[in-house]
């Protein structure tokens, strides 16, 4: 299980490599214009450039787990990944919900609202690298042969994600609410309830079951409104704002000391390569308070570690609150909400929260680092090299059994015909053929190539030959290049 994660950890670095860069472009648009763009053009033209990236997370999260949990890297899982996000948030889109029960698209359920979240992404790359995994090499019957194979995931996906859908459009709702009934609950413990929120906000950020505790205590569910009131000024001084001011010393200290900490303990071979990533999303935890691009880095390859991010981001809600330290964000808890926050009536002592911060620097360096050299998590950059020889092995293993059938022996009689990688400079294939490029066509073999049964050969020029296969030319192509070197 815990190799899985990792693995599943791993193929989110692809997608999570992009974000620091548009959350750091959506806060400097921000920062100059804090009315969201609205006075500036520059602004409206960072802020929306930033935002077309970190708002399809949950996209990206498809396409990405597909191609790294998939066999092999292969677009047709990519393309399966984005295929099985899209079907389960077309269906369970606020419309379809209201058309499928007959009712208005204003009485729908709040929690689809937030169908397009990570959970929804990696479950989509999930299934579709699983559907690559078993139905990549099935070959149907002759008549059906054009949607074998590769051709195939994509439908298996749909088929799957219809399903998962169909579970979804029952469970996702009373999920939701449940979450939403315990904010509620939570609200009259004081301090002790804006612990018990930071705690489960960061807890439910895989999931993106986070919103529904958010929309309890940030917006007008249960007549607290903590973001509104805060910025409009209408509620009370040290009290308002403290369901925001604990992630101030977080967003802005915490997590970039755990950066620091994940980078300090790095392979040394790899040390350069968790740099660019660590470094670039702590420095836009610090500047916007975006922190997925951080968090998700490190989620599912040490959940433990994450655990422990959960319970220092609740007691930093604890202490704040405890204290009435207030300070309040629209955007998130990063240094340009604190500096436009901070001069705001309801503001109360907000620099003690820096304070704060620079403590909870400590607290996550030390502990971080000592939790990862201890026992050994595997954080960005040091992963086991032994991890990474047995995908490989599974894979040669793979290639090991299918030379076995009938498609793997014609590739290596064709390979062969062609004169092998001496003679071989590019393969690829269309529908029914193998396109090829060779570097001298008189030591093509062309009696050898027919007689594996190919339909025909196509000389195009002196570098350039085709071989006609037929509809399962795909199988034949991918074993042929298994044989290349």
């Amino acid at each position: 299980m815990m190799k899985y994660l990792q693995r599943l950890g791993r193929s989110l670095m692809l997608p999570v490599a992009v974000l620091p860069a548009a959350a750091v472009l959506m806060g400097i648009g921000y920062w100059i214009d804090p009315d969201w763009g609205t006075g500036s053009a520059f602004a409206a033209f960072l802020i929306k450039a930033g935002s077309s990236i970190i708002d399809n997370i949950p996209i990206l999260f498809a396409v990405g787990v597909a191609l790294g949990m998939a066999k092999t890297r292969d677009g047709s899982a990519a393309l399966s990944g984005l295929v099985g996000f899209l079907v389960v948030t077309t269906l369970l889109s606020p419309d379809s919900v209201a058309m499928l029960k007959g009712i208005d698209v204003e009485a729908v359920n709040l929690a689809f609202e937030n169908i397009k979240n990570a959970f929804i992404g990696i479950l989509s790359g999930l299934v579709a690298a699983n559907m690559f995994n078993r139905f990549s090499e099935v070959q149907l019957p002759d008549a059906l042969a054009f949607f074998s194979g590769k051709r195939l995931v994509p439908i298996m996906t749909s088929a799957v994600m219809l399903v998962v859908s169909g579970i979804l459009f029952f469970v996702w709702p009373i999920v939701y609410g449940w979450l939403v009934a315990f904010a509620e609950a939570i609200v009259g413990l004081g301090a002790g309830g804006a612990g018990l929120y930071g705690l489960f906000n960061r807890l439910l950020i895989p999931t993106g079951l986070h919103h529904a505790l958010n929309s309890v205590f940030w917006f007008d569910v249960a007549g607290i409104a903590d973001i509104n009131n805060f910025w409009s000024g209408n509620g009370t001084k040290g009290i308002t704002g403290m369901y925001q001011a604990g992630f101030f010393p977080i967003m802005m200290f915490g997590l970039p000391a755990a950066a620091l900490a994940m980078y300090h303990t790095a392979k040394s071979k790899r040390k350069k390569q968790a740099a660019s990533l660590l470094m670039a999303a702590g420095f836009a935890s610090f500047l916007t308070g975006v922190t997925e691009p951080l968090e998700f880095s490190f989620m599912f390859l040490a959940p433990a570690l994450y655990v422990v991010h959960a319970v220092l981001t609740g007691l930093s809600l604890f202490i704040a609150a405890a204290f009435h330290w207030t300070a309040g964000f629209t955007f998130s808890a990063g240094l340009i909400d604190f500096s436009l926050s901070s001069a705001l009536p309801l503001a109360n002592q907000p620099f003690m929260l820096l304070l704060q911060g620079l403590g909870f620097a400590v607290v996550y360096y030390v502990l971080f680092r000592f939790l990862i050299t201890k026992f050994n998590l595997k954080t960005p950059g040091r992963e086991d090299d032994e991890m990474i020889e047995s995908e490989e092995d599974e894979v040669a293993t793979s290639i090991g059994d299918s030379k076995k059938d009938r498609f793997a022996t014609m590739a290596a009689q064709i390979y062969a015909g062609l004169g092998g990688d001496e003679n071989v400079t590019s393969l690829d294939n269309c529908t029914t053929r193998l396109r090829l490029e060779v570097k001298d066509m008189d030591k093509v073999d062309q009696a050898k190539i027919k007689a594996t049964g190919v339909p025909g050969i196509n000389v195009i020029d002196k570098h350039n030959i085709q071989v006609v296969v037929g509809t399962n030319v795909q199988f034949v192509a991918d074993e042929m290049e298994k044989l290349r070197k």
